[in-house]
Parts: structure tokens; sequence; C-alpha cells
């Protein structure tokens, strides 16, 4: 199922509770966005997770849909609030939300891309920025909210996996001497947006593969966490950020030769993350 926001991957019978998410890997760069830009088409995509959809693409295989974004994170954020609009690039708003990814360029209309590098050349209209918001945002998140419904109608809960890339000099940036750098961070917001078991289950997922896993540190979660995670509603959200380095030339934002050996690690994470416990227990304990 395929709409100008994003592509969605429906298992043929859906037997997990489990979604699979990718909204920042769309690709489909419109020409008049590129037009607008002060940036190449090269380093426009720098802030894209590029690739995650297709590591991830196993999903439906599994029992577990996924919704993967067509639409660059650059043109718009799909993991910020449709209300986090930045005055420094959109025309008309008055004043920011108290915000550190508004202030730094990252609102849902993002003002820069990696390493601070400004998109535009100017503000953009304010009936441009809702038109997107209508276009793209909304759509995913309708979206996004009904394949979490109809889980916890079926299933009596939902678990969301929302699937991110992060670069190796974030990794780098933020460990601690003599600690081993971690392959993925799992963020739940600190529990916030997440039980405990539901986080074990997905970091020892991870561990059989031979991934070593961080949790919060030095990503906790976004507003997607923040928006969808219920635990006490038994809906679940954990963000996941996989090391870019592990699969891809980050500068030339291409598949590594062995893509499809990492991409079968993955494939291996989800199978143990959607496969049924013993006794056909639910993944999240009551």
């Amino acid at each position: 199922m395929q709409s100008d926001a994003y592509t969605l991957h429906l298992p043929r019978r859906r037997t997990t509770p489990v979604v699979f998410s990718s909204p920042h890997s769309g690709a489909d760069y419109p020409q008049s966005f590129v037009s607008q830009s002060l940036l190449d088409r090269h380093t426009i995509r720098s802030s894209e997770d590029a690739f995650v959809d297709h590591l991830f693409s196993a999903a439906p295989l599994h029992g577990a849909p996924l919704l993967a974004a067509r639409i660059p994170r650059a043109y718009i954020d799909l993991n910020r609030a449709a209300d986090e609009l930045d005055p420094a690039v959109i025309e008309g708003i008055d004043r920011a939300p108290h915000n550190p990814r508004v202030s730094s360029g990252l609102g849902v209309i993002p003002r820069v891309v990696a390493g601070g590098r400004a998109i535009y050349r100017g503000k953009l209209p304010r009936a441009e920025a809702e038109r997107r918001i209508a276009s793209v945002w909304h759509p995913y998140h309708t979206a996004l909210k009904t394949l979490l419904d109809e889980n916890l109608a079926q299933f009596g809960q939902a678990i969301l996996i929302d699937c991110h890339s992060m670069p190796h000099e974030a990794i780098e940036a933020h460990s601690r001497p003599g600690y081993p750098r971690p392959d993925v961070v799992l963020g739940d917001r600190f529990g916030a947006a997440a039980s405990r078991d539901v986080v074990e289950r997905i970091e020892r997922a991870f561990a059989a593969a031979g991934l070593r896993t961080a949790r919060n540190a030095p990503f906790a979660g976004a507003y997607i966490a923040q928006a969808y995670g219920r635990p006490s509603r038994q809906q679940h959200v954990v963000q996941i950020e996989i090391d870019r380095a592990l699969y891809m030339d980050e500068q030339r934002i291409q598949p590594r030769p062995d893509f499809k050996e990492f991409q079968r690690l993955v494939t291996r994470v989800i199978a143990d993350v959607t496969a049924p416990q013993a006794g056909n227990m639910p993944l999240a304990a009551e």
C-alpha cells in the first residue's frame, strides 16, 4: 500500500502485536524542494536514515507491518510534533515552543541538516509549512495510529519499534572510556514509553545477533516515543538507533559491500522479537 507520504508493507496475516516504522528513511526529494535549497543533492541527504527501511524489510514475512516514509526528513520531520514550528525558518510564527529541538533548527520543518548546515536561503511561507504537514505528516501519523489501534484490538497490546540510524561520530562523542561502544541504542524515554519486559526482549534479540546495545544515551526517543508510548495501556514504543557505519558508507551514502549480511542480522532480530513466547504468552507482561 502506497501514498505520497509513505509506503505500508503489510503481512499476509498479522501474527504479532509488533509494528515497525521508519520515519526518517524517505528518499523521494521533490524537485521544487531541491531547487529551494542551498544544499546540493548529496549534502541534503545527510540527515536521512538511509536504507533503514531496507534493513527492516523482512518484517512482513514475520507477521508485522512496516510503515516507511517516502518523503525525506529534511523536507518534513515525522518524528516531531506538528506544532514544533521554527520561527527562524517559517514566516508568521511569533515564537518557538520551549523546545531544544526547535531552537537547534530541527523542528517539524527543519531549518538545518546534519552538522547545522542551513537548508534554505530565507524563510518559507507559513502556508507552505501547513501544506507539508497536511499532506505528509497527518497521513503518516494517521496510518501509524491505525496500525497500533488495530493491534490493541487484535492482541490486547501494541509494540512499536521505531527504526532509525545514528551517525558513527555521535556514538564516538558519547562513548565513555573503558566501555565498549554500542552498535545499537534503545530509547524508551527512561521507562516512560515501554515496559521493562518489552525493552529487555528487544535487547536480548540484538545481543543474540552479536550486537552491543545501550539504553537512552545518547538517544532516548523523540516525538513518536513520547506521543505513542503508553505502557499502562499496553502500548509500547522503543526507538532503535543503529550505527550507520555497520551497514553503509556514511560519506558516500551507499550501502557497504556486506550490507546483505548485516540485513540478515537485522532479520534475525525481527524474527526473535516477533516470535510467540513459550506458552503463547504476550510479549509484554501484565
